[in-house]
């Protein structure tokens, strides 16, 4: 079967080698946009996937290299094939969630930097409730890693279907009655204008007063304000967060002394991982496309994700 024509659109300076090797391993060749029936889009931000897209009308499929895309969500259209990155990093994500809810109940930031000998109560997950808000593929390996710590495992999706691993999928509309149950609240679902701030005052407040907020998943899911708030009163055990709003969190932010809230700088899925396996989604899309098979990591436009 002949190749397919892909534009690899990037910063100044070139294809990365690692793009050009995907793209010729799925079998495909790289040539200018103007000349491309799809593009594997590298280089950073809309406005120059915009660009591109001007030179390519006779691209139809376009790859983004984030599995979150609401940056790009000006620019998603149902004219065009999108796919994102969605799943090839959930693996990591959910380690770096389990990671951060245990160090959260055992305290282990604020005991690790005492310089006396402290009597502390710390909790276990094992036989907890951990309710996880998304049923995506980060969902979907945090149910495999919790399943041996015999947790109460709860799911709050748009789609209540059932989900491997979960006791219990429920709809958007129980999230409420959920945060009053958990004992560990997990934010791994995409941020669209109805996932925004999910978490505000409100839902704070409904959650128990010694559970621990994860957000691996973008950081205008929760309501900052509101969070310092509770953190500050102690109204719940803590939080735990890969994902900020602001993003870099700057300086000087509350957030960043007190010894009930755990920061990481959006690292669950570090460069190298990153890398190889957005390379390998290339070469497999690229692969599929050319065969007529369905993409992985489609996006919905209707959705946003």
């Amino acid at each position: 079967m002949e190749s397919r024509s892909l534009a690899v659109a990037v910063e100044p300076g070139g294809v990365p080698p690692h793009v050009a090797e995907a793209v010729r391993a799925g079998g495909g060749r790289t040539v200018p946009p103007a000349e491309a029936e799809a593009l594997i889009w590298v280089g950073k931000g809309p406005d120059g996937l915009s660009q591109v897209l001007e030179q390519g009308r006779g691209i139809t499929w376009i790859q983004l290299p984030s599995a979150g895309i609401e940056g790009y969500s000006a620019l998603i259209d149902e004219r065009h094939i999108w796919t994102c990155a969605k799943g090839i990093y959930a693996r990591a994500v959910a380690e770096h969630a389990l990671a951060l809810a245990l160090a959260g109940l055992h305290r282990l930031p604020q005991l690790a930097r005492a310089h006396t000998w402290q009597k502390t109560v710390c909790r276990d997950l094992s036989g907890s409730t951990v309710a996880i808000l998304g049923g995506g593929g980060i969902a979907r390996c945090l149910l495999d890693l919790i399943a041996p710590f015999d947790t109460t495992a709860i799911v709050v999706r748009r789609h209540p279907e059932p989900i491997p691993g979960a006791n219990r999928v429920l709809g958007m509309d129980a999230l409420h009655e959920v945060l009053g149950e958990a004992d560990v609240v997990v934010l791994a679902l995409a941020l669209t204008a109805e996932t925004e701030r999910i978490i505000g005052a409100p839902q704070l407040q409904a959650m128990k007063s010694d559970a621990w907020l994860v957000n691996v998943g973008r950081g205008k899911l929760i309501d900052t304000d509101a969070l310092v708030r509770v953190l500050r009163e102690r109204n719940i055990g803590g939080a735990a967060l890969d994902v900020t709003d602001p993003e870099p969190l700057p300086e000087g932010h509350p957030l960043w002394i007190f010894d009930n809230c755990i920061i990481t700088p959006h690292c669950a899925n570090p460069p190298p991982l990153e890398r190889e396996r957005f390379k390998e989604l290339i070469r497999e899309n690229v692969q599929r496309r050319i065969a007529g098979e369905p993409l992985k990591g489609l996006v919905d436009p209707k959705l946003g994700y």
